[in-house]
């Protein structure tokens, strides 16, 4: 499984309505199933397959009426609506429902470890996680005591939401790994970006890698490990709402800091600079600011269309593309074009951009990255599951232009992503295949 989603929880009046809007405020983070859980005396769970308002029609909410809630939505190559999230566990005579972005890097030790021990039910590793706290909580009585004992065992990616007996715990990966936020206001709110929270008119922060919040009556939390923290870059490439708030750090002023140094790096000589709308529309801005080349919209997104990197298919990705884009003529004809984007994964996605930029009558196409060149699968929770799919991995930059169809290429050095993303403990393993240390060692 390689996943890529949105988690939220919440002690409040009207958890359960809240819970909706912040899923569809994290819609952008999974687009293939959606499903809220409530307490209400035990657990109630309902979720199904597609979009958030596509999952909650009718009068569904109103049947999850609670002031405790936890709620996902996912993104995922495999699995059908038993593995949608939340999940519901049951270990030593307790049940639980859970929600979790992230991977579980030594899923299949722990599965071959425990096969006699638990009864699973699917195929998911997230249900692993569940079962492994509720054993530990059965031995401890402690919640603190078991989720310790669950970070000393499980590596990897994950930050979650437990549901049960009338409680929320919440928690992410001693390294980080993945984004999940604290808010506070009339209530306790938790959910995988900030961004999700404000409409809410709470004070947020990050939860700390290692960090755990027990949510009742009232919330208590603890720093329960110290590991050399690794957040995921491509949060900051792409993943991300660009008004998110990460680790202190604007994603939107990341992603303009991108486009800058990228210029700084650059030597070409061009007429204007557009971006492919709206993941590079930011490093756009910051490298016409920088380089002093006009900025215009060259192509117009039909916002009805989703992402085409989500989709399951490469057959739905060719197709979406030519919905998703159209050229505006009068800003490209003639014109010497710097085209920026935040990354090329597989390279099909902009080489049908660049051919529709030269049927629109460009006169020469420079393809700008305000990324390094994605080299290495991601074994944490994104979508890059071979090197076989990256392009970056088998061809040199020079032999992506030509198969793009650019005048030329040029992505943003690994340095000066760091200047521009302003942190250092960032795990760059999809960049340049050093993968943090502790997420392996099983």
């Amino acid at each position: 499984m390689r996943e890529k989603c949105g988690v939220f929880a919440a002690k409040t009046e009207n958890a359960n309505q809240k819970a909706y809007y912040a899923l569809l405020a994290l819609q952008h983070r999974g687009q293939e199933s959606a499903g809220i859980s409530v307490w209400r005396n035990k657990i109630r769970t309902y979720k199904g397959l597609g979009l958030v308002a596509e999952v909650f029609r009718g009068h569904i909410l109103n049947k999850l009426r609670s002031n405790i809630s936890i709620g996902h939505v996912r993104y995922s190559t495999f699995g059908g609506l038993n593995e949608a999230h939340p999940l519901e566990v049951e270990c030593c005579g307790k049940r639980l429902a859970l929600v979790h972005n992230g991977t579980l890097t030594n899923y299949l030790t722990l599965r071959r470890k425990y096969e006699g021990e638990f009864k699973f039910k699917t195929s998911v590793d997230s249900e692993l996680l569940g079962l492994i706290f509720l054993k530990n909580y059965s031995e401890t009585k402690d919640e603190f005591e078991a989720m310790r004992m669950l970070f000393n065992e499980v590596r990897g990616a994950y930050s979650l939401a437990f549901l049960f007996d009338g409680k929320i715990l919440v928690a992410r990966d001693p390294l980080g790994f993945r984004p999940l936020a604290f808010g506070t206001g009339d209530g306790y709110y938790f959910a995988s970006e900030d961004s999700a929270l404000r409409m809410f008119d709470v004070e947020t922060k990050d939860v700390k890698p290692g960090e755990a919040f027990v949510v009742s009556d009232d919330v208590e939390n603890r720093v329960l490990t110290k590991k050399k923290h690794a957040h995921c870059v491509f949060e900051f490439i792409y993943f991300a709402r660009p008004d998110s708030v990460i680790e202190g750090r604007t994603v939107y002023k990341a992603r303009v800091e991108m486009g800058k140094q990228l210029a700084k790096e650059d030597n070409i000589t061009a007429d204007v600079v557009i971006a492919v709308p709206d993941s590079g529309r930011a490093a756009a801005i910051g490298y016409s600011t920088e380089s002093g080349i006009p900025y215009e919209e060259g192509l117009i997104k039909n916002r009805y269309i989703g992402r085409t990197f989500i989709m399951p298919t490469q057959f739905e990705r060719n197709f979406k593309v030519r919905l998703k884009l159209s050229p505006v003529k009068e800003v490209i004809k003639d014109k010497r074009i710097i085209l920026i984007d935040d990354s090329i994964v597989r390279g099909t996605t902009m080489k049908r951009i660049v051919s529709m930029l030269k049927k629109a009558g460009a006169k020469e196409i420079h393809v700008r990255i305000a990324s390094p060149p994605i080299r290495y699968p991601c074994y944490m929770g994104i979508d890059i599951p071979t090197r076989h799919e990256l392009i970056a991995s088998w061809k040199r930059i020079e032999e992506i232009g030509k198969e793009i169809g650019a005048d030329s290429l040029r992505y943003l050095s690994i340095k000066g992503l760091i200047k521009a993303v302003g942190l250092d403990d960032l795990c760059l393993a999809c960049l340049n295949g050093i993968y943090p240390k502790w997420a392996f060692e099983f």
